[in-house]
């Protein structure tokens, strides 16, 4: 197979990012039938952060980041990095260095399903990374990959351009072609839980509301006093 970068791509409007950047990663995927998740195992390395923008996308060779660095000539202000490799890897593919540059390009962050480095000054840099390992183990930059092709990540299918939306609560993908209905369902699932949070300040029960009672009694569940 070829390789190559790829160095235009389709990206969402800014009033499309904007609207989803008021979303949180849980939201997005209940919303759009509770797909795009990515594993568990992808961690962030600085809590409390959020970020959402289109993908640029880096597949590189286990243990070898030459990709990650041609990536970084392709993006844009506002994207967002997301690394795979082909074999399983937790080697510190991005480290201080790479992460320095890529702020010099205005990327948001990366979500790399392989390991990173230089954890502490990352935190410093104040730079959100989304990865599987915090690993000292070192790289080579001899093997080339692809830059803007579709790749599989965290077991979640990623094309370029297509948004990311990272939390504390995990990394979630809307793909360009659903980005419009994907929104409208979680701009109504936002007023639905509005309007639950309205019903538990009256004092009303979930039991209630969520119609959980025949729900109990279907399962056989039996209340005693004492």
């Amino acid at each position: 197979m070829e390789k190559y970068v790829r160095r235009n791509i389709a990206r969402p409007d800014s009033a499309m990012i904007a609207q989803y950047a008021a979303l949180d990663t849980s939201t997005v995927y209940e919303a759009q039938g509770r797909t795009g998740l990515m594993n568990h195992s992808l961690k962030p390395v600085i809590e409390g952060r959020a970020i959402c923008g289109p993908a640029v996308t880096a597949i590189c060779h286990a243990g070898d980041n030459l990709m990650i660095h041609a990536a970084i000539e392709v993006c844009q202000p506002g994207d967002i990095l997301v690394v795979t490799t082909i074999g399983e890897s937790v080697h510190g593919m991005i480290g201080e260095l790479i992460v320095r540059a890529l702020i010099k390009r205005g990327v948001q962050g990366v979500v790399i399903d392989a390991g990173i480095r230089d954890a502490a000054k990352i935190r410093e840099l104040g730079f959100p990374v989304w990865s599987k390992a915090i690993h000292s183990l070192g790289t080579t930059k001899t093997r080339g990959g692809w830059v803007n092709a579709p790749t599989v990540c965290a077991g979640v299918q990623v094309g370029p351009g297509d948004l990311l939306l990272a939390d504390d609560d995990g990394v979630v993908v809307v793909r360009q072609e659903d980005l419009q209905t994907s929104l409208e369902a979680a701009q109504k699932r936002v007023q639905k839980e509005e309007d639950t949070k309205a019903k538990i300040e009256r004092g009303e029960l979930s039991l209630d509301f969520y119609g959980l009672r025949e729900i109990l009694s279907k399962e056989n569940v039996r209340y005693f006093e004492d």
